[in-house]
C-alpha cells in the first residue's frame, strides 16, 4: 500500500491581496508551499506527492521542488475553477496508476505546518477505517443567530469538532465519490470539501488528531503569525 500526498494549491489568494498566488509567497527566503512540501517529504510514511497547481506555475514550483530537494513530488496537475474541482483533478490523475488501497492524503498547500504527528495519526486511523480527518475540540460557545441582534439557542460545543485537512481516504473510496458528486451535483458547490461531499453522499468520517498550529494562510494577518511561529523558540515542527 502507498501514501499519496495531494497537495491543493490551485487557487489564486485574492485575499491576500498580492501580486502572485499566495502559495508562492516567500517566507524566509522559502514558497509557503515548499514549507507544506517538505512536511511530507520528511515524512516516512508518505511515498509520493502530487500538487494540483494553479496553471502558469507549474515549471515554477518544479523548480522550487528541485532546488529544496522535494524528490517525492511526482506529478503536477491543473487545478479547476473551485477547490473541488481541482481535488477532483488530482483525483482523476491518478487513476490507472494506483491500487484500490493506496491511500491519498489531501491537503491544503498553504496549512504549511504540517505536524509529523498529524500525518501519521491520520495516515494510521485511514488504514484502520478507510477514512480519517484531522481535528480538534471545539474551545468557543456557538450561538445559533434569532435575528441579526439576538439569540436563544446555543450548540453545546462538547458536540463539535472542527475538521481540516489532512485527510485521508483510499483510493477507491475518494475516486468513486468524486464521480458520484459531480455526476449527481452533490457536495461540490460553495464551500464544500473532501469532507462535506462525503458526508452528503453518506460516508461516515473517522477523526484523527489535529494541531492548533496547522492554520490557514489565507490573509496578510495569518502570514504574520506564519512568521512568528517560525521565530519562536517554542516551536520544533521544523526540527
Amino acid at each position: 500500500m502507498s501514501n499519496i500526498g495531494l497537495i491543493i494549491a490551485g487557487g489564486s489568494g485574492n485575499r491576500m491581496h498580492q501580486d502572485i498566488p499566495k502559495q508562492f509567497i516567500t517566507v524566509n527566503d522559502r514558497p509557503i508551499i515548499i514549507y507544506t512540501l517538505e512536511a511530507f517529504q520528511k515524512h516516512p510514511q508518505i511515498d509520493w506527492i502530487e500538487v494540483v497547481c494553479i496553471d502558469g506555475w507549474h515549471d515554477v514550483l518544479q523548480a522550487y521542488a528541485k532546488q529544496f530537494g522535494i524528490d517525492k513530488l511526482k506529478w503536477i496537475v491543473s487545478g479547476g475553477k473551485t477547490c473541488q474541482e481541482s481535488i477532483r483533478n488530482g483525483v482523476y490523475h491518478l487513476e490507472g496508476q494506483l491500487n484500490d488501497d493506496d491511500l491519498i492524503i489531501v491537503h491544503d498547500g498553504i496549512r504549511p505546518i504540517v505536524d509529523g504527528s498529524v500525518l501519521t495519526d491520520v495516515i494510521q486511523k485511514a488504514s484502520q477505517y478507510g477514512n480519517a480527518v484531522s481535528s480538534l475540540p471545539y474551545n468557543e460557545q456557538i450561538f445559533v443567530i434569532d435575528d441579526e441582534i439576538s439569540t436563544t439557542k446555543f450548540i453545546p460545543r462538547e458536540t463539535l469538532r472542527r475538521v481540516s485537512t489532512p485527510q485521508a481516504y483510499r483510493f477507491r473510496l475518494i475516486d468513486e465519490k468524486y464521480h458520484e458528486a459531480f455526476d449527481k451535483g452533490i457536495g461540490i458547490n460553495g464551500s464544500h470539501y473532501t469532507n462535506t461531499m462525503m458526508v452528503e453522499l453518506g460516508e461516515k468520517l473517522y477523526f484523527a488528531a489535529g494541531s492548533d498550529k496547522n492554520i490557514k494562510l489565507t490573509t496578510k494577518d495569518d502570514l504574520e503569525i506564519f512568521k512568528a511561529y517560525l521565530k519562536s523558540d517554542k516551536d520544533n515542527w521544523l526540527k
